[in-house]
């Protein structure tokens, strides 16, 4: 658990559905031990989770918002992983009560009278599903473009097929674990239309929708991301020094810049944790930054970087702190 983690305030919840949807992906539904109402939330909304073995991890909202007695998500097997995804699904039990925050929203719904293309990537369908909920009931008029490896590895196969209709539409692609079989997204985003795109999936996918999106406004394109993934092979400790006060900070392999500052009393703006909100921009002053972001545009890279997920190339960063 981060020192960030012990300042989220969380509430008992019951688990009250626990079963695996797809292949290595489970639900869990969660609700109130007393039957009372939950938070309200928008679609596009997470909730933080302490899971078993005590970190804390945070889940996009996948049922609809207008339901006010349960939440709802949907959690991949991550081996690689930390450890997160791994204790939810095999250390909950049906009964089972776990600590979850409120909800907070970072990939809201902006109003789009073009209406809005969604592109979902394997787990990252989870908050889109919650969005085309709304946007059912609002009247909002979309697109859904979803992605995976296979019929079984497809999350919420049967309820998707229930969307198509009333001018919105779903198309589900499969490449079996092929990349030259993968979607063919320029013919999708090669006109804005005056429409917004909202995009979650795994990190190729939305580097591949950033890529191709370069003509939309960028106020138009919204992204989304949880990471629980380990350490690269590649990934090596280095120093940041913050010019400010000359102070030096280490981070190891296996912790942010942002986890690193805040271990050493350094407290950063932030939100989404995930390189795709912008709130912990920082100055770069010095050094080369191995940029893991989906904010910084390629002129941006050399003077700015997102401590939540970017590391370093050379030895030292130096940043405006």
């Amino acid at each position: 658990m981060s020192p960030a983690d012990s300042t989220i305030e969380m509430v008992s919840r019951r688990v009250t559905r626990a079963e695996r949807i797809a292949d290595d992906i489970h639900l869990f539904e969660f609700r109130d031990p007393a039957g009372a109402d939950l938070p309200a939330f928008f679609a596009g909304a997470h909730v933080s989770v302490r899971v078993p073995n005590g970190l804390v991890r945070k889940y996009s909202l996948c049922n609809d918002p207008a339901e006010r007695d349960r939440y709802v998500i949907a959690v991949k097997r991550e081996p690689s992983s930390r450890g997160g995804s791994q204790s939810l699904i095999d250390d909950t039990r049906l009964g089972d009560e776990l600590p979850v925050s409120a909800p907070v929203n970072n990939f809201a719904l902006a109003r789009s009278p073009g209406g809005y293309l969604l592109v979902a990537g394997g787990i990252g369908i989870t908050p889109i599903v919650a969005m085309m909920h709304q946007l059912r009931a609002n009247g909002g008029r979309f697109h859904l473009y979803y992605c995976t490896r296979a019929a079984t590895t497809t999350a919420f196969r049967e309820e998707l097929a229930e969307f198509r209709g009333q001018g919105n539409n779903v198309t589900l692609h499969h490449d079996g674990g092929d990349p030259a079989q993968s979607l063919d997204l320029w013919p999708i985003v090669e006109a804005p239309k005056g429409r917004h795109l909202y995009c979650c999936g795994p990190r190729g996918l939305m580097q591949a929708v950033r890529d191709m999106t370069g003509h939309w406004s960028p106020s138009a394109v919204h992204f989304e991301s949880f990471t629980d993934a380990a350490p690269r092979p590649d990934d090596r400790p280095f120093t940041v020094r913050l010019a400010r006060s000359g102070a030096t900070v280490e981070v190891p392999v296996g912790m942010t810049i942002l986890e690193a500052l805040r271990a050493h009393g350094v407290e950063v703006p932030s939100s989404c944790e995930s390189g795709t909100c912008g709130t912990c921009r920082t100055r770069l002053i010095a050094g080369e930054a191995d940029h893991r972001d989906l904010v910084l545009a390629e002129d941006e890279r050399a003077r700015n970087i997102m401590l939540c997920v970017s590391r370093a190339i050379s030895a030292e960063l130096v940043i405006d702190r």
